[in-house]
């Protein structure tokens, strides 16, 4: 009966499900999306990562899209911490609008991951307060700000989605092929403006990219 008991026992423990802490899953998560990309993360990918059944990351994720929010939550740690001293709005919404930026270029595909999640999570709740907060400073109601924050966000997403495929672009061999394609398509006489622009077309400068753009906002704000 002892030997017996004792195998049982061990059969049982060799059974038990493991357990699974949600921030471990996350983390996995955008592990495996910067080893290969949004592409191939799946939720069975994802559970054997995790040496988990599948039906466990269910419980706790319903839908991938639930884990994407999760991801996308995580990415933003630290984005809505304090703000240095003496800035101006303007400074302040560009020190925002970077560390969003720099948060998604942290991930392989971050942009994609956060691109439609609806998180309520404190990372994300708190920065975009923050952004809401600064822009009601200028004078804006609750409305307009909040308004002119997602008009914020959403260029910043739609950039770094941009700047994020350049570079998977860039690091693949198509790259020379595009361009060639591109300046043979660029007829001065067809498109005179497009022609004249092609050094800024095929530059990689998303820095300068990104400030570009963020300008025009600012100076929309400033009605200038």
């Amino acid at each position: 009966m002892g030997p017996t008991s004792t195998s049982s026992s061990a059969q049982r423990s060799r059974g038990r499900p493991r357990k699974m802490a949600v921030p471990e899953a996350v983390t996995t998560a955008l592990r495996l999306v910067d080893e290969d990309g949004l592409d191939s993360l799946t939720m069975r990918r994802l559970a054997a990562a995790l040496d988990v059944q599948a039906g466990t990351l269910y419980r706790h994720f319903a839908t991938k899209q639930t884990l994407l929010a999760a991801m996308a939550e995580e990415m933003l740690a630290g984005c809505a911490g304090p703000l240095p001293d003496g800035l101006t709005w303007r400074e302040q919404i560009t020190e925002l609008a970077g560390r969003l930026r720099m948060a998604l270029l942290r991930h392989r595909d971050g942009a994609r991951v956060h691109a439609g999640t609806h998180s309520v999570g404190p990372n994300t709740l708190s920065y975009t307060d923050t952004l809401v907060g600064v822009l009601r400073e200028t004078g804006l109601s609750p409305e307009a700000a909040t308004r002119t924050a997602l008009t914020i966000v959403h260029f910043i997403v739609g950039h770094t989605l941009e700047e994020q495929a350049a570079q998977a672009l860039a690091e693949s061999t198509e790259l020379p092929a595009t361009l060639t394609l591109l300046h043979a398509a660029l007829d001065p006489g067809t498109y005179p403006n497009l022609a004249a622009a092609e050094a800024t077309l095929t530059s990689t400068d998303f820095v300068g990219h990104f400030a570009h753009g963020l300008n025009l906002i600012i100076k929309g704000l400033a009605g200038e």
